[in-house]
């Protein structure tokens, strides 16, 4: 008799953001090996064969893992038209559903807004949708970015003291005297943006996202309001 035993499968999870939806991964091919339990096929010679085999497909998944995308490191994504007919769109709005995962009721698009000088304080802004936004000099201490998409926008002197920033992409913005102070900055990308006289005191980024931070050209000055040296307050050393 003959038992067919899965010894490997590989799944890919789907996963859903209500805000912006990343280009799919090509799709994952599902690896099954069998082994049969009859005497016949059970010798040393059968046994040895499938260990091999066993270990090759490990050292294939060790030394090519499959794609793993944080959302402030996907680098297309599909966004929909926006929606000009809604005059009450361009105002910053804590999230109502009480969650840092970008859930929402709707699409929270502030592209093309003008927010200049805003207070949002403690808002939940997850899931935002910002390209050609101006949220400079806006006050956004404790605010919550988590799978922001914040691009192409201006950020210059606005104020992310103790914020949580998380898996989110600042790529192509200008960031010219930010304050980061004390926030989290998780899986997200400055790629592209302008963060001279930014100030990052304190604040936790991950080890692949500070080595990113650190190469980034515009990583110099000080900051006008704390005085703190930009380089110097990301943990980076001096420029190679």
């Amino acid at each position: 008799m003959t038992a067919t035993r899965t010894i490997i499968s590989l799944l890919a999870a789907a996963t859903s953001v209500a805000a912006f939806a990343p280009i799919a991964p090509a799709p994952v091919v599902i690896t099954h090996l069998s082994a049969t339990t009859n005497n016949e096929n059970n010798s040393p010679l059968n046994q040895l064969t499938n260990a091999a085999s066993i270990s090759i497909l490990a050292a294939t998944l060790l030394f090519n893992p499959l794609p793993s995308h944080a959302d402030g490191q996907t680098k297309e994504f599909k966004l929909p038209p926006i929606d000009k007919s809604d005059k009450s769109r361009c105002v910053l709005n804590s999230s109502k559903m009480g969650q840092a995962n970008a859930a929402r009721d709707k699409l929270y698009d502030l592209r093309e807004c003008d927010l200049r000088g805003t207070k949002g304080d403690e808002f939940d802004l997850s899931g935002v949708i910002m390209t050609k936004t101006d949220l400079s000099t806006a006050s956004l201490r404790e605010a919550q970015f988590s799978k922001g998409y914040l691009r192409n926008s201006n950020f210059d002197g606005a104020d992310f003291t103790n914020a949580i920033v998380d898996r989110a992409t600042f790529q192509g913005s200008s960031l010219k005297g930010a304050i980061f102070q004390n926030a989290v900055l998780t899986a997200t990308s400055f790629e592209g943006a302008d963060v001279e006289n930014a100030d990052f005191t304190d604040s936790y980024i991950g080890d692949y996202d500070i080595r990113n931070l650190c190469k980034n050209p515009t990583l110099m000055g000080e900051n006008p309001t704390t005085g703190a040296d930009t380089r110097l307050s990301a943990n980076c050393g001096p420029p190679k």
